[in-house]
């Protein structure tokens, strides 16, 4: 691997989402990362749907860029393997439940103990302390708690929403991975590591400060709810398909009407300045829909794009994949991967100049790299072999891969 995390070396003890992501990030950009998995039955996300050669495309997406080792935590030569592991590693990330990981004796204290540099991240669903501490948790959960399925449209007056994709998993796994990034920026300077605590519930928190809680920002006036979007939306209604339009500005809203050719709205007294148009937003999107049904949804981006309107296509998942502006800005990319054969994936988002990325590795089999890893770290062969006797470790080529779950994917690590 190559990128401007070349050198770093990560060790994944994380399953789910939130966590495999983040380091998988961090494999996309160069770092070295060796996920560790128990025996025979691996990261639960191995068994969920939609496999080819006994992978299943969500283990494939979020955990490329990697290598496996399967480890038993919970016996004292894995948990001394784990060590020897640490002591030549940079970062370590875990998304097991607040207390189990002291349990096993591989918290942050005892782990610093062998490496004093390590960076730790730890990630649980709404922190150390409190009622909520010790729950298990999934992405559903932490969207109904910080307030997140009242934001969609209509929650405030039919029924609270959920974001239909895992969204408090995704922001945690890219809010760990840059905070990861800077305790090694950190460390750089001062020469030492630090452990991370990260939870979901305030990652989502932060999230939805930056625009979705204004009328809680001033802490001495009233609070008054907020209004959820829009029912339209932004998602309009064409001839024959759907778009979306965006005005946002005054010149926006002009040129929509001009393209339009309603000056009527621009002297409408409902939405004459901006503060009016947010103030009548559901009458402004309505006027809105009525005129975009009047037309095809070509015709319209044609002539919105001429008047320099912000304004898109709504495309369907499979649409992307042939969208003029995807396949000019190179976004999907196609490997080989030995096990599942032909795979298309996003490439690494940030393109880097200096320290330009390799294309991702494929996501490893489970304990594909036992041997490996372990010869690294300086176990003999007979070692080697004593422990996979033992089940400490797996074979070397892996376990026979588990059979597809039956479950809906709402993820987040419950252990």
């Amino acid at each position: 691997m190559s990128g401007p995390l070349t050198g770093i070396r990560v060790v994944d003890l994380s399953a789910m989402l939130s966590g495999p992501w983040a380091a998988d990030i961090l494999g996309d950009q160069g770092a070295e990362v060796i996920k560790v998995e128990p025996p025979e039955v691996g990261d639960h996300v191995r068994a969920l749907r939609n496999q080819v050669g006994g992978l299943a495309s969500m283990f494939v997406n979020v955990n490329r860029s990697k290598r496996s080792l399967t480890l038993d935590l919970k016996s004292d030569d894995g948990v001394r393997v784990l060590k020897q592991l640490v002591a030549s590693a940079d970062v370590l990330v875990q998304n097991f439940r607040p207390g189990v990981v002291e349990r096993l004796g591989i918290g942050y204290d005892d782990l610093r103990e062998v490496n004093p540099g390590l960076v730790y991240l730890s990630i649980s669903g709404f922190g150390e302390e409190g009622p909520y501490a010790k729950r298990r948790v999934y992405d559903p959960i932490v969207q109904a708690l910080s307030g997140l399925t009242t934001v969609q449209a209509g929650s405030d007056t039919d029924r609270p929403r959920l974001v239909r994709t895992v969204l408090p998993d995704k922001l945690t796994a890219v809010t760990g991975a840059q905070a990861i990034c800077s305790a090694l920026v950190a460390r750089s300077i001062n020469g030492e590591g630090q452990h991370i605590r990260l939870s979901m519930l305030d990652t989502v928190l932060g999230f939805l400060w930056a625009s979705d809680m204004n009328a809680y920002t001033f802490a001495d006036q009233p609070v008054t709810p907020e209004k959820a979007a829009s029912f339209i939306d932004l998602i309009y209604e064409t001839a024959d398909g759907w778009i979306t339009v965006s005005t946002m500005s005054n010149r926006e809203w002009t040129a929509f009407c001009e393209a339009a050719e309603r000056p009527d709205l621009l002297t409408d007294p409902r939405f004459d300045t901006p503060s009016k148009r947010e103030e009548n937003v559901d009458e402004r999107l309505s006027e809105i829909q009525k005129v975009l049904l009047q037309r095809p949804a070509q015709e319209w981006l044609d002539l919105l794009e001429r008047h320099d309107v912000p304004c898109a296509p709504a495309l369907r998942r499979f649409e992307l994949l042939d969208n003029p502006q995807v396949l000019a800005s190179g976004t999907i990319i196609e490997t080989d991967h030995p096990t599942a054969g032909r795979v298309r994936q996003a490439r690494t988002a940030a393109r880097f100049a200096g320290t330009p990325v390799d294309l991702p590795r494929g996501a490893p089999r489970l304990g594909e790299h036992n041997r490996e890893v372990l010869a690294e770290i300086g176990l003999d062969p007979a070692e080697i072999d004593r422990l996979s006797a033992a089940g400490v470790v797996g074979s070397e080529f892996g376990e026979p891969a588990p059979e597809p779950a039956d479950t809906d994917t709402v993820l987040t690590r419950g252990a």
